[in-house]
């Protein structure tokens, strides 16, 4: 028997029993829409979050303060809570060439008014480089570093509509707290962060300026800043940079071997591929949930095909009897196997496409990546899963005595 012969034939065989043929593929069908709408979730998923985690920085180092833990109750002064300061920052720069970008930064919160208008809202006091190492760019005006004024500051997206509506609010004056300030540019929106913070709810301000103006009353050290964020050239130098940084903070700060560090510093490298190895994982868990479903169906194929051989053995001896012989059988029985397969797969591809799309219509907080490959992935496994589960029945079929065979009734 040729392939046409060997298809034609089991094409009629299903066609016999249609009704028992399509529940048999209804597992695969079930297997291969979910292997595709579990999948495409969870790649959309994970490059949703690499796309959030990108935005973290792989390149960039956090330093902020570590205040040791009082003992017996004492209050300690808010100076105490400083540990870092801006000759820390000179120091990195000039001493570790790896070290690309580098800002001091203090933070608060203040009410931001312009007219009757107003706006509570975090404010940083930064240097230039800050807005390089965490990815701010102008959407209008300037930056610090081409003004001279440092009674100026830069809006978030946010506080901009709030204050100004449509209008870039560029040359106005605010107030921070009691402050008054020119707004010399506005930042462009980035959206919400990963932690759902409104990232575009800030207000920028030179250095000097938060640490004189708006901080000047906190008693603070000369020269003091909350935090230092630095970024290499080279992401394989951030290790090296990171050992030598808390070595010549340590030898800054006087800290003795063994004592605790006053300061704390963040790989953010680290942190990212924390996060994607993750995301990588539930990735994998999801499409390894599918790949059962699509097991059980195989099963389902593998248990009917038994059944069809228990039934259908006088069949078989009259085929050997007429001269067919063990592969002839055996790629019957295979190729109907592979039938079902094919048809559920077919089928449930075209199920699982539709149901990824209406996921990602209607769920706009579950992305959904669908691509070609989950498609001939799916195409594969409906293939392999027809070929292996089909594979037992028709080889027990081949190897039937074909006397014993025209014995049954």
């Amino acid at each position: 028997m040729n392939f046409a012969d060997v298809m034609r034939t089991a094409f009629y065989a299903l066609r016999g029993n249609w009704m028992r043929s399509a529940l048999t593929s209804l597992g695969v069908i079930i297997g291969i829409a979910s292997v595709i709408v579990m999948v495409s979730v969870g790649q959309g998923t994970q490059a949703e979050i690499d796309k959030m985690v990108s935005g973290l920085g792989s390149q960039r180092l956090d330093i902020s303060s570590n205040v040791p833990r009082s003992t017996g109750g004492v209050r300690m002064s808010a100076s105490s809570f400083f540990t870092l300061n801006q000759g820390d920052v000179d120091a990195i720069r000039g001493e570790i060439p790896e070290v690309e970008y580098i800002s001091g930064s203090l933070r608060g919160s203040s009410q931001v008014v312009y007219a009757e208008r107003n706006w509570n809202s975090s404010w940083q006091g930064v240097d230039p480089d800050y807005l390089t190492i965490y990815g701010w760019s102008i959407a209008d005006g300037q930056g610090f570093d081409e003004v001279g004024d440092d009674k100026v500051v830069l809006l978030g997206e946010t506080v901009r509509r709030e204050l100004f509506g449509e209008e870039s609010g560029i040359g106005e004056t605010i107030r921070i707290g009691r402050v008054p300030l020119t707004v010399i540019g506005t930042l462009a929106p980035k959206g919400q962060s990963s932690w759902g913070r409104d990232q575009d709810e800030v207000v920028m301000v030179p250095l000097e300026t938060a640490r004189r103006r708006l901080m000047g009353s906190m008693g603070m050290p000369p020269g003091a800043v909350m935090e230092i964020a630095l970024a290499v050239a080279n992401a394989n130098d951030l290790t090296y940079v990171q050992g030598e940084l808390e070595s010549l903070l340590r030898q800054r700060h006087r800290i003795a071997p063994g004592a605790e560090d006053d300061f704390r510093v963040r790989n953010m490298a680290e942190i990212v591929a924390t996060r994607t190895a993750t995301t990588r994982l539930m990735s994998w868990l999801l499409g390894a949930v599918a790949t059962i479903s699509l097991v059980v169906g195989g099963i389902g194929i593998m248990n009917i095909m038994l059944v069809s051989v228990t039934e259908r053995i006088r069949e078989i001896g009259l085929r050997m009897a007429v001269g067919a012989g063990p592969s002839d059988i055996r790629r019957q029985f295979l190729a109907e196997a592979m039938l079902i397969s094919l048809i559920g797969g077919a089928l449930g591809i075209l199920i699982g496409v539709v149901g990824a799309l209406l996921v990602g219509q209607f769920n706009s907080e579950l992305p959904v990546a669908l691509n070609g490959k989950v498609v001939a992935l799916a195409a594969g496994f409906s293939v392999a899963t027809g070929l292996f589960f089909g594979y037992y029945p028709a080889s027990k079929a081949s190897q039937l005595d074909p006397i014993e065979a025209l014995r049954q009734q």
